[in-house]
């Protein structure tokens, strides 16, 4: 596929994400990216308290988005994250 960034420049997908996050009223608590052997991860954490969509709806608003711009866009609980990434 090569380099990510010959298509879709990380900007452009901060952007993307944030503004699915504004329209359902999801905070954005912390955004981290790095870029490992040409692909580029951005983990970003937030807040659903106040929002009126589903994570499911979230994780399908983002997946539509992701398929747009031809990369991968997930979100998870933090449950799911903090398990997968918990040492020892």
């Amino acid at each position: 596929t090569g380099d990510w960034s010959s298509d879709v420049c990380s900007s452009d997908l901060i952007a993307a994400v944030s503004q699915i996050m504004a329209e359902n009223k999801v905070n954005i608590l912390t955004i981290n990216q790095v870029i490992l052997d040409g692909i580029f991860n951005m983990a970003m954490i937030v807040d659903m308290d106040n929002s009126d969509i589903t994570l499911d709806t979230l994780q399908d608003l983002l997946k539509q988005k992701g398929d747009a711009l031809g990369v991968e866009i997930r979100a998870q609980n933090q449950a799911i994250f903090d398990a997968m990434h918990r040492v020892g």
